[in-house]
């Protein structure tokens, strides 16, 4: 495994993190769980064993189940000082009027049970799940930045946001000598490629860590070219780009055919070819699939390979930001 600074910390994590969005139950709430907690357990097992030490979750996700199962597996079966955890928080966790954002009222009372679902005492990185267009980002900022200083927080990032609101809010926080965001979540891939637009350019300059998250397109990257698209971003666009979007699939499946590798291995392998990505997420229901990413960190495309892939591609609706 290979291990990379997290931006311009001294943070050590690996070049694939675990994403734990699937692991919970499916009648629980929030984003459903599609994997039980005995299953889970043997992925993050699988993971450790293999060097992975970057795992994320959410609040959000199954309402909490999530980040039980990944701390108690942790707990079982990993040295706290040698993994990194990452939360979120914006999305509601119950019904009323402050059940969602990121006021500081909603800041204080999360991390608290995050912090006791995970069975830890801090996190390693607490980050914005999505900008609160209803708190004034000097709130937001202020709250996370004594989350830092109460060491409940080493570090802070934030997730799927306009460049201009994430300059906005280390500005803020710069100026008023607070603890800034370290990390940006994006959605990157073969297909949706917005963010090289103005985002990754701006976390280039600033040496902020990029942890993109879903390096295959929900999987469109791995299905049928002519697959139904389900994912919110296939629903977004017009039929010229759904078949821009077919013809790039159909390359990485044209590539990995001839490679003898599997669609999933093209498209991560070309997320890892960007030096400016630091450790994409990868979500895994299976073994399998955490055994096929480690696989992908081996492959390397050519420079041809990757202008074939790139070259179809036109620009999307912007997605994720809300």
């Amino acid at each position: 495994m290979q291990y990379v600074n997290l931006g311009k910390t001294g943070l050590k994590v690996s070049k694939i993190c675990l994403g734990c969005m699937g692991f919970g139950e499916l009648d629980r709430g929030g984003v459903p769980g599609k994997t039980g907690e005995e299953e889970a357990r043997e992925i993050i097992k699988y993971a450790l064993g293999n060097g992975i030490n970057f795992f994320d979750t959410a609040n959000y996700y199954s309402l909490g189940a999530s980040e039980e199962i990944l701390g108690r597996a942790l707990k079982d079966f990993a040295n706290r000082d040698e993994v990194v955890i990452a939360s979120k928080l914006y999305y509601p966790m119950f019904d009323g009027a402050n059940a969602k954002g990121l006021s500081r009222k909603a800041i204080f009372t999360e991390i608290d049970k995050t912090l006791e679902r995970l069975q830890t005492d801090y996190l390693d990185l607490y980050i914005i799940h999505r900008w609160d267009y209803t708190t004034p980002i000097e709130e937001v900022m202020e709250a996370l930045n004594d989350l830092v200083r109460m060491g409940k927080v080493r570090y802070i990032g934030a997730s799927s946001m306009y460049a201009w609101q994430f300059i906005k809010a280390n500005s803020i926080a710069e100026k008023n000598g607070w603890a800034k965001f370290i990390s940006m979540q994006d959605m990157y891939n073969l297909l949706y490629r917005e963010e090289e637009k103005e985002m990754i350019p701006m976390c280039q300059y600033e040496g902020i860590a990029i942890t993109p998250w879903s390096p295959l397109a929900h999987g469109a990257l791995v299905k049928s070219p002519d697959a139904p698209r389900t994912d919110g971003v296939g629903k977004l666009q017009n039929e010229y780009q759904l078949e821009k979007d077919r013809e790039i699939i159909r390359r990485v499946h044209e590539i990995a055919e001839k490679r003898n590798i599997t669609p999933s291995q093209v498209a991560l392998a070309w997320v890892f070819s960007k030096p400016y990505i630091t450790s994409p997420l990868v979500g895994a229901s299976k073994i399998g699939y955490v055994e096929e990413a480690l696989k992908a960190m081996e492959v390397k495309l050519t420079k041809e390979e990757i202008h074939y892939l790139e070259e179809p591609n036109v620009p999307h609706q912007q997605y994720g930001f809300r």
